[in-house]
Formats: C-alpha cells, sequence, structure tokens
C-alpha cells in the first residue's frame, strides 16, 4: 500500500471516532493493553507528561512542547485530532511522522491488530509511543484523546499530569455534570506523580485535589478564577511584527509574552506556566530565555494552526477551533471587543457537529442587529450538523443569517460582502477549520 490507500484503510477499517462520533468510542484499556504488550511497551522507553482537560489541552500540549524543544529536548508531541494531515497527530521537534512510517506500521502489524479491532485512536496511540521509542525521544507530551480514566493514553506513567480546565461536553460520554466529568478526568492521576489544574470552580477543583490526595500526589492549582480575573493582556507586535498576547498578573508579575492570541489563552498561559514550574524541580532544565523562546514562536516550533489563527488581513479573517460552550463564551467576547474597538461590522461564519450543545453556543453568539452576518454551513464529515438545521436552530436563538453546504462557499459568499475595514470569523468546529485551510488556495488565503 502507500500512504494514501494505507489512510483509506485505517479511515475504512478501524472506527474513527473524528469522523463518526460515538459509533467508534471505545471505553476501557483492554485492547490498548494487548496493543501495548505487543508492541513492547514502547511508551517506558522516554519520559512523558499527560495531559487533559475539556479545553485548552491542545493549546498546552503544543507550548509546552515548544518550550522543552526550545530547551534542547528531543520531544515528541501526540494530540488530536488533525486538520490537514493524519501525521499531525504525531511529530517529534515538530516534524510529523514520515509517511513511509505509517504504511509500514500498518502492512507490518496488520496480523496482529486486525483480529483485535481497535478504534482508530486506540491504533495510533500505539502508533505513536512506537514511532517515539524508535526515534529515541528524549520525551513525549501526550494529549488525552477524550476523558481520562478510560482514554487509552492512560497507560503511561508521567513525570507530570495536567489538566486545564472542566466544561459541559461529550456529556454522553463522561457525564451530565462538571463533577462527573472531572472524576473521569481525575483519572489520569497516578500514584506520587505531580498533578497541576487550570483555573476552574473551586468545588470541581477539590475533585482532583482529594483525587491526589488519594494517589498522594503533589497537587498544584494554577490559578484562582480570581487570579484570571485580575489578569491584564493586551495585543503587542513582536521586533518582526507578529502579533502576541502580553499577559500580566498576581501570578505572573513580570508578565509573559504568548504567540496564540486568542483571549482564552489567557487562563493557559497560567496552566501552562505552573507546570513547567514544576518540571522544573522535577530536574528539567528549562531557562529564562527557553520559555520566552517557546512561548514566542508556538505554530513555528510544533506546527500548531487553528487556534485563533489570522489568515487573511483587510480584510481580517480569524479561524478558530473552539467548539463548545466554555470556548465560545471568550470568542463571543472577543468578537464583541473586536467589534467594538476595531471592526465596524464582523462576518461570523459557522458551522458545528451534530454531538455537541449547539443551542447553548448559538445563544452566546452576538445579535444582528449589534453589528454581525451569520453564515451557516457544514464540514464535509459524517458528524456534521447540516447547515439547514443549524439555520433554524439559530433562527430559533434570533440569529438571522444564509445557508450554505460548503465552507468555501459560506466564506466565498461572506468575503463578496465584506469591505476591507470589516473582518470574518470562521469556526465553530475542528472540522469547519480543517475544511476552511484545505481551501486556503481557492478563497486565495494566504
Amino acid at each position: 500500500m502507500d500512504y494514501q490507500n494505507t489512510l483509506t484503510y485505517l479511515y475504512e477499517s478501524v472506527p474513527m471516532f473524528q469522523q463518526i462520533g460515538g459509533k467508534a468510542y471505545k471505553p476501557g484499556l483492554d485492547t490498548t493493553r494487548r496493543l501495548d504488550e505487543y508492541f513492547g511497551h514502547p511508551h517506558q522507553e522516554f519520559k512523558t507528561i499527560h495531559i487533559a482537560g475539556t479545553n485548552g489541552k491542545g493549546s498546552c500540549s503544543h507550548t509546552i512542547a515548544s518550550v522543552l524543544q526550545s530547551a534542547g529536548y528531543r520531544v515528541g508531541l501526540f494530540t488530536s485530532p488533525h486538520l490537514l494531515d493524519f501525521r499531525e497527530r504525531i511529530r517529534i521537534n515538530g516534524k510529523m511522522i514520515p509517511r513511509e512510517y505509517v504504511v509500514r506500521f500498518v502492512e507490518e502489524h496488520r496480523p496482529f491488530f486486525e483480529p483485535l479491532h481497535p478504534s482508530f485512536f486506540e491504533l495510533t496511540t500505539l502508533m505513536a509511543f512506537r514511532y517515539f521509542a524508535d526515534c529515541h525521544i528524549d520525551v513525549a507530551v501526550v494529549e488525552v484523546g477524550m476523558g481520562g480514566r478510560l482514554d487509552c493514553t492512560n497507560i503511561i506513567r508521567p513525570d507530570l499530569c495536567v489538566v486545564t480546565s472542566i466544561s459541559l461536553d461529550h456529556t454522553q460520554y463522561l457525564g451530565d455534570t462538571l463533577e462527573k466529568i472531572a472524576a473521569e478526568k481525575a483519572g489520569i492521576i497516578k500514584e506520587g506523580i505531580p498533578v497541576v489544574i487550570g483555573a476552574m470552580p473551586a468545588t470541581v477543583g477539590e475533585i482532583f485535589r482529594q483525587k491526589a490526595a488519594e494517589m498522594n500526589a503533589p497537587f498544584h492549582i494554577a490559578a484562582t478564577e480570581e487570579d484570571i480575573q485580575k489578569s491584564t493582556s493586551s495585543i503587542v507586535l513582536t521586533d518582526d511584527h507578529r502579533t502576541t498576547l502580553s499577559v500580566q498578573s498576581p501570578r505572573l508579575p513580570l508578565g509573559v509574552r504568548y504567540e496564540l492570541t486568542g483571549n482564552y489563552q489567557v487562563k493557559n498561559i497560567h496552566t501552562i506556566i505552573k507546570a513547567l514550574d514544576v518540571l522544573c524541580t522535577l530536574g528539567y532544565r528549562i531557562s529564562d530565555n527557553d520559555l520566552r523562546y517557546g512561548l514566542l514562536n508556538v505554530c513555528r516550533t510544533t506546527g500548531l494552526t487553528g487556534r485563533w489563527q489570522q489568515l487573511q488581513d483587510n480584510p481580517t479573517l480569524i479561524c478558530d477551533t473552539g467548539h463548545n460552550p466554555e470556548a465560545f463564551e471568550s470568542i463571543a467576547a472577543q468578537l464583541r471587543e473586536l467589534h467594538r474597538h476595531v471592526h465596524p461590522h464582523i462576518h461570523i461564519v459557522l458551522g458545528m457537529v451534530k454531538d455537541k450543545d449547539v443551542r447553548s453556543v448559538l445563544h452566546l453568539l452576538p445579535r444582528n442587529e449589534e453589528g454581525y452576518s451569520y453564515y451557516f454551513t457544514r464540514a464535509g464529515i459524517e458528524r456534521a450538523l447540516p447547515e439547514d438545521a443549524l439555520l433554524r436552530l439559530a433562527a430559533e436563538e434570533g440569529l438571522q443569517g444564509d445557508a450554505y453546504p460548503t465552507v468555501s462557499q459560506a466564506v466565498e459568499a461572506a468575503q463578496k460582502k465584506c469591505l476591507p475595514e470589516e473582518m470574518i470569523y470562521v469556526g465553530g468546529s475542528n472540522f469547519i477549520v480543517a475544511d476552511l485551510l484545505a481551501g486556503r488556495d481557492t478563497l486565495n488565503l494566504h
């Protein structure tokens, strides 16, 4: 098989949550443990850092990897989902796993794994671990796929566990309250392994504190909700004219500069700094220069895309992968702020998947009469909510717009109506952003 045929085999032969949702969800670690034994327990050959959370775990994973790479470590990074290329999930020092390795892995090991019927995520997790071991990395930053306790990444014994945030997402699998979801994510906490949690309600944080006490795990709170509220942030240009987020707070009195500029990154940066501080106490060598360079060059160093990413000037076009109510509380606030101070009108291209809390997201968005236009669309996957259904739900929430069958058509419509001083926002789903990035040439977004 060549690479494309191998991907077709993977997508069609093993259940893939990214494409079909719940039918691909396999709770439990039995299959993962059998795969792990077959591949020789590869995760035991390098250090690991385990990162869970409802929102922010991708940004935190990439940023911690960027700082560690800047400090001279050979860093593996395992994240999900991918946007354009499957290989985005598995990187070493920012470089994606070679196509040849993916092909060889599948061809050589099909006789063993096919009878097990692993999920796509189970199989690719072990592919990542085996690749990292074969390449003799120093440390891997491993992002949880979903939840924590039953996630197949939870076979590792990391140096540090990090939980970024807790909100209502994947409730049909993890529970319908913050406390139930927190209990699932607290399942990554291991005996004696330090844990860092991000800002979250005290009642939810207490679940992690209790689990850490039960596991004799040193417990660290990155920041309280009050710390976040006292933070100040602004957009600052670097010497080479790149925009960065400058954040200062009681916990960060000297301030930091961060390449990722979404408002929600104010929460993430506290979690990242605390996690790096704890790693230093564990013997990791990270200088102030390593920290500064890693924070300012996350995308350049790791290949991260889709986090409040600007793809065009005059008019400004920004995309973001945020897809649940917690994310949109921040996104909607940032859109209102940009409308108030910078852009007289904002065009919002929105699409979502069926299994998200669509109504709550729509309820958070600004009204048309405030200076916004809406273009409802769908991504090209089975899980996508049809654009007509999204249009109807939006109307019930008081939002008016038009429906378009593809992301490119929706963006083209927004581009035709958008004046140079206005702005286009594209988001609602990882898959909307993926379709946008895939259509950059057609849409002349360079």
